[in-house]
């Protein structure tokens, strides 16, 4: 069995939640960890490949409001580097089909979140493409980037609703009536 780096070894422990110490966590720095925009992580370069490990630093993983990525523990603390979004949402999961349906997401790192008014989905449009890349809130500021089969997987469920003056086309979940489309508009 391959061993932890000695540092990254060190903040799996502090992780853990019966590892709390007392008082403020100390500031670390940045701790040369980055998690590309395929969901994968790397530490010093070299991919993290223990996805028990990638989990539990999930779970520790915060959003400042400037926008900057954290990992907390209760003992200390430091920035990584996020390419994209934290998370991917790699499955789709339908509950009661149709206009009353709950749908769930599963990330790459095994959270499932609804999406719902407190869940939203969000579409950002790259600069460079010109398409809709969407994202679902999992927690506080944290987002996953939907994997195209995922959004393909929407699509396909989508369909056309009056909003206000316009008609858009987008999906249910929960009540919520969320666009596909950046330009929701349809004429």
């Amino acid at each position: 069995m391959d061993r932890l780096p000695t540092e990254l070894a060190r903040l799996a422990a502090a992780a853990k939640p019966e590892s709390g110490a007392p008082g403020a966590p100390r500031d670390c720095g940045h701790f040369d960890i980055r998690i590309a925009q395929d969901g994968s992580w790397f530490y010093r370069g070299s991919p993290i490949n223990r996805a028990a490990l990638v989990r539990l630093f999930s779970s520790v993983l915060e959003r400042s409001d400037a926008g900057d990525y954290w990992l907390l523990t209760p003992a200390e603390r430091g920035r990584i580097d996020v390419d994209d979004a934290p998370f991917l949402a790699v499955a789709l999961e339908v509950q009661n089909p149709g206009p009353a349906q709950t749908l769930r997401f599963r990330t790459n790192v095994e959270d499932w979140v609804t999406l719902d008014a407190g869940h939203p989905l969000r579409l950002r449009r790259d600069t460079v493409t010109g398409a809709d890349i969407p994202y679902i809130l999992v927690r506080q500021r944290l987002e996953a980037r939907l994997a195209r089969p995922v959004y393909y997987e929407l699509i396909e469920l989508g369909r056309e609703e009056r909003v206000g003056d316009t008609a858009q086309f987008g999906i249910w979940s929960m009540g919520t009536f969320f666009p596909l489309a950046s330009t929701a508009t349809i004429r």
